[in-house]
């Protein structure tokens, strides 16, 4: 893919017959937004000098609101596949800087792109893919979704009974024309769902994409008349769905995480970095598992039940170590849900992985059998408690994202246990 600079894109938008420019970012709590300006006005945007107020990215307003700017990064250039071509739309991901030019403290892709120093430092480079799955609803005549699934198809099933499998492959080709390399698609085990796999790159570009990818996936559905969904578990007797995430260390072009004498062929480092990371998970999990229905996936059902640890076999694990070895040595990264932001999880699991180098910290027991001892959190209030509690954690998100990011949670928290939901009017009303 060719990487451009800031000259390049305004030759690449005449010669594209670029109209519109989406200036893209992603907020505090994940939610992917932009601004639209005119190609008219791209050169000042390339110049960092289209400007916002920051409870856009904090999602508060109050006395401490600032004018921010928007620095888009030329390199994310893409113009969408599915616009006209006359008068054709674009699209820049931005990070978020202050008047001076200095990065926001709110701004997450800056925070990803501070810790890849930490990387640097260890002369270690990071690849990441992602294992991403969804669901496809129906729509009623509105427009608006409903719970009820496209198709009723199982596990690599194909078409007629995978319904989905012409928006699938929309999909697969919409996101190869806008840069991305797809591993593979296909149907997962549930009703209506679904899994695209993307190719390993560095965790800054893998966080772009997996923004982008939720914004592409669900106006592709919309235009075959479907609603794409990453809710964690939206049907509550099958599978939910998960973004397992894909880590690999390299060091001077090898795998770092390889070695043949080492436990379970595995080097001191990976030992090292899985220990970071199962340090730090339950505070981690508030992250990577943002939602209350993220932990109706992470339960103690037969169905979905993820162990705080690590295991070759064991999938009920939040890390797994495929058997494979040499180069494709890697650790999967299996508890986040897509509904997480990528830039935050990314940089926290990196972090926490490194201080574990850092501390030469040993490999931790394998396992192998499932343990209620060794779980994540159950729910988000646990979570949240673990956040708070981590030290480690809430220095690496910095004070304001920490304190913006808790002030939503504990307010979803709160208004999920002050709803009265369909099951206790089923469970109470006739018999109390």
């Amino acid at each position: 893919m060719q990487l451009l600079n800031a000259q390049e894109v305004m030759e690449k938008a005449q010669e594209c017959h670029v109209k519109f420019v989406r200036l893209q970012f992603t907020d505090i709590q994940g939610s992917f937004k932009n601004v639209a300006v005119t190609v008219e006005e791209l050169e000042r945007a390339l110049q960092s000098r289209i400007s916002l107020d920051s409870a856009v990215l904090e999602g508060k307003y109050g006395a401490h609101q600032r004018d921010v700017f928007l620095k888009p990064d030329p390199t994310t250039f893409e113009v969408f596949p599915w616009r006209p071509r006359e008068g054709a739309v674009a699209r820049l991901i931005c990070d978020v800087v202050d008047a001076t030019g200095k990065p926001y403290p709110g701004c997450v892709r800056s925070k990803l792109r501070d810790s890849l120093a930490r990387l640097e430092k260890n002369n270690l480079e990071l690849s990441v893919g992602a294992e991403i799955e969804f669901f496809l609803f129906q729509t009623n005549q509105q427009g608006h979704p409903i719970s009820c699934p496209h198709d009723n198809a199982g596990l690599c099933d194909l078409t007629p009974v995978d319904l989905g499998e012409n928006a699938r492959r929309d999909m697969v080709l919409t996101l190869e024309a806008m840069g991305f390399q797809i591993v593979s698609s296909h149907h997962e085990s549930a009703p209506g769902q679904h899994e695209i796999v993307l190719r390993e790159e560095d965790p800054l570009g893998m966080a772009d994409k997996i923004a982008t990818f939720k914004f592409v996936v669900r106006t592709i559905a919309q235009r075959h008349g479907l609603h794409a969904s990453f809710m964690p578990k939206p049907l509550p007797k099958y599978n939910g769905s998960g973004m397992a995430l894909n880590l690999c260390l390299w060091r001077d072009g090898t795998n770092a995480l390889w070695e043949d004498a080492g436990s379970y062929g595995l080097s001191s480092w990976a030992g090292s970095f899985i220990a970071g990371i199962t340090n730090h998970a339950p505070a981690i999990t508030a992250v990577a598992n943002p939602l209350v229905n993220s932990y109706k996936r992470l339960g103690n059902s037969n169905l979905d039940r993820v162990l705080k640890g690590w295991s070759e076999g064991n999938r009920n694990s939040m890390i797994r170590v495929p058997g494979q070895r040499g180069n494709d040595t890697r650790i999967v990264w299996r508890s986040p849900d897509a509904t997480c932001n990528p830039y935050l999880a990314l940089c926290l699991v990196m972090q926490a992985g490194l201080a574990g180098i850092e501390q030469n910290l040993p490999l931790p027991t394998s396992l192998d059998e499932d343990t209620f001892d060794h779980r994540v959190p159950r729910n988000l209030g646990e979570a949240l408690d673990a956040l708070m509690q981590d030290a480690f954690v809430k220095g690496i998100l910095g004070e304001v994202i920490f304190k913006r990011y808790m002030d939503f949670k504990k307010q979803e928290w709160e208004e999920f246990h002050n709803h009265v939901h369909p099951w206790e009017i089923e469970k109470y009303l006739t018999n109390y």
